[in-house]
């Protein structure tokens, strides 16, 4: 029997590299427009509040010590957003890999409790310990997200975890930690005053200390997520086909979990549960990306705090002379262009 291709298989075959190519360009051009994206709402960002400042103002804020707008930039603006692109890398980040690891389009630091249940430790410690500030919040928030992480993968089934079983599984322990939670906060009433803008979701009180505390977490868990890339990549195609690939798939869960530990608890101690933000860039970027993980965790990590922070910036608009929490922002648009979505989507 003949190997010599015919001219059409060919055809197909000189035609395959082009497409490749032409799918890189695709995505590296939509990479460029994400990022001039971030740098828009960080300008924004900065430019809201109380007062608004135009791009000249802002710039001068920056950059020139005796300007006007110097102390609102550097005291109040900046570090809000600079802890807004750090929270909203997180959460993104956070919920592009569980999606991977378990395979489940519904996997969300939010939606599967991890975050109710760095909440839960936070609430623990600010009623039973009086502990009031990020250093000694993010202790507490990593473990109480380490063991949520791990109890909803074990109860989901673990390796034969089911996208339903997990779903559920992270339903029921959200419900009842969020109400662990409320009944927690409303015996203190000391406590519920120390953390009543951080329970709805809030950047208002972001600082240079908040930043500074947090970029340690953050960056171990992004170098963690970025590493696992490829091999997670692998491991979508089932244990078998990852050992004969070369991944260990034993290692490669651990990993992800640490990432996500490190993300979520981090970003939940920093400034409260927010949610949909890890479950709807996944979705949105996804048609552009395909399931190449290399492309999607880049994509993610540019258009997660471009989400966010457009959140944020909304509230301050919307909730003028005051504001609204990101957290609620978040909550009023996820859930419809979620279900937006999932319907187009069928």
């Amino acid at each position: 029997m003949s190997t010599i291709d015919t001219p059409v298989e060919q055809g197909f075959r000189a035609a395959e590299p082009t497409r490749a190519g032409r799918r890189s360009v695709v995505r590296l051009f939509g990479l460029i427009l994400a990022l001039v994206a971030l740098a828009t709402i960080l300008v924004l960002s900065v430019g809201f509040g109380a007062r608004f400042l135009s791009p000249g103002e802002v710039w001068a804020g920056l950059t020139d010590p005796a300007s006007d707008y110097y102390r609102i930039v550097h005291e109040m603006r900046l570090p809000r957003t600079l802890l807004g692109l750090m929270v909203g890398m997180a959460l993104g980040l956070a919920g592009a890999m569980m999606q991977a690891l378990t395979r489940n389009p519904l996997a969300d630091p939010g939606l599967l409790g991890i975050n109710a249940g760095a909440s839960a430790a936070v609430a623990s410690a600010a009623v039973f310990f009086g502990i009031g500030t990020f250093f000694g919040y993010v202790w507490f928030a990593l473990a109480g997200a380490a063991v949520v992480t791990a109890l909803v993968y074990a109860v989901g089934g673990g390796r034969s975890a089911t996208p339903a079983r997990l779903a559920l599984a992270g339903a029921a322990l959200n419900a009842t930690l969020y109400s662990y939670v409320s009944a927690t906060l409303l015996s203190d009433t000391q406590a519920i005053d120390k953390v009543k803008f951080w329970t709805a979701g809030s950047l208002a009180s972001a600082d240079f200390e908040t930043v500074e505390l947090l970029l340690p977490f953050f960056l171990s868990g992004l170098l963690a997520g970025l590493l696992v890339a490829r091999p997670l990549n692998a491991l979508s195609l089932g244990d078998d086909a990852a050992r004969a690939l070369g991944a260990n798939p034993t290692v490669i869960r651990v990993a992800v979990i640490v990432a996500v530990t490190l993300l979520c608890g981090s970003a939940t101690a920093a400034c409260g549960p927010i949610v949909f933000v890890g479950l709807l860039i996944p979705h949105l970027v996804r048609p552009i990306t395909g399931p190449d993980l290399r492309w999607m965790l880049p994509y993610t990590a540019v258009l997660a705090p471009v989400l966010l922070l457009g959140a944020d910036v909304l509230g301050r608009i919307l909730g003028s002379p005051g504001e609204l929490q990101v957290g609620t922002v978040t909550a009023v648009l996820g859930g419809p262009l979620f279900l937006y979505l999932v319907r187009a989507a069928k």
